[in-house]
């Protein structure tokens, strides 16, 4: 497995930042499925959380707070490949704020197999929002686990906001954000009109278990049907790489809850943090194939793993067919 000391060499060899705002290319680093995948994947497996990084053609935006080097359109067909997946859902990185450009560009290219997900603001109009939707945007995200936006009251109000601004569409809203936000804000997700979806385990820790504070809330809203989560990115949850063992009981606790409330995404190309913001960011040496492979291990049913890998994201993104 590829360790840091050896991304952040790779890095310096590439060079350290991205020249005034997107002059120059950086590459991401080699591909990320270094473990061949080792079950029967179904047809129409859609991976639910993916980024695509284009800073020559789409600059990043002055206000990000890391940079990631570029991950390609290419490189995601490449990763569908490895791992056999048949569709993708492009989720809008922070590091484009309100820009919505370039993730719109990477679903042209990749056509009907291809979902996206925007991030809005008050400015946003609503002949923008038709123009995503009919660029096959179903859903806006609120980040605020990259902001550091831990109140509830604010947290409130911004959901409010972006409530109101897709009221007459069939969107869902994606936050990224910490089991104590659920727990405060459970009445206030309970009650939405529209599906709510919780990317990387709801931000749990592996290590404290099902049991931890919050998750209570969060089994509460999947059990309802009232949530969907999105069992991604396990390194965001667990510290015992490369395979993360410990996420094991909250994924096997979350598909006890409700299976068709439960989505998988990989969150390629695993953006890392610089040391400052313009530091060119070594993303996370995740192993997509090796992670993939623990979806048998977290849920053994072959037909509750299709509902997961198919049926949910057709429901939730939109696609026709299984």
């Amino acid at each position: 497995m590829l360790t840091r000391r050896r991304m952040l060499a790779s890095a310096a060899v590439m060079g350290t930042s991205l020249a005034a705002m997107g002059v120059g290319v950086v590459r991401a680093a080699a591909p990320t499925v270094r473990t061949a995948v080792d079950f029967d994947v179904p047809r129409g497996a859609c991976d639910c959380h993916v980024h695509v990084f284009d800073p020559a053609r789409f600059p990043y935006a002055s206000e990000r707070v890391y940079t990631p080097p570029e991950a390609s359109v290419s490189d995601l067909r490449d990763l569908q490949t490895a791992l056999r997946f048949d569709r993708v859902v492009i989720v809008q990185p922070s590091v484009y704020g309100t820009d919505n450009s370039c993730t719109l560009a990477a679903i042209r290219q990749l056509g009907t197999r291809a979902r996206g997900v925007a991030v809005i603001d008050k400015d946003t109009s609503a002949s923008a929002l038709d123009a995503m939707a009919a660029a096959e945007v179903r859903g806006v995200r609120l980040n605020f686990e990259t902001a550091g936006e831990i109140n509830p009251d604010a947290i409130r109000r911004a959901l409010a906001a972006v409530a109101e601004q897709v009221r007459s569409r069939n969107w869902h809203v994606q936050l990224n954000t910490s089991l104590p936000v659920i727990a405060a804000l459970h009445g206030d997700f309970a009650a939405l009109a529209f599906p709510l979806v919780l990317d990387h385990f709801a931000r749990a820790k592996a290590a404290l278990g099902p049991s931890q504070a919050g998750f209570d809330a969060l089994l509460s809203l999947v059990k309802s049907g009232r949530a969907y989560v999105k069992i991604s990115a396990a390194y965001r949850t667990s510290e015992k790489a490369p395979d993360f063992p410990d996420a094991t009981a909250l994924a096997q606790a979350l598909v006890a809850a409700n299976p068709d409330r439960i989505v998988w995404g990989s969150n390629w190309p695993h953006p890392g943090r610089g040391a400052t913001r313009a530091d060119i960011a070594p993303p996370y040496p995740n192993d997509d194939g090796l992670l993939l492979n623990q979806l048998p291990k977290w849920v053994p049913d072959a037909a509750t793993r299709k509902k997961i890998l198919v049926d949910n994201p057709a429901r939730l993104y939109g696609f026709e067919g299984a």
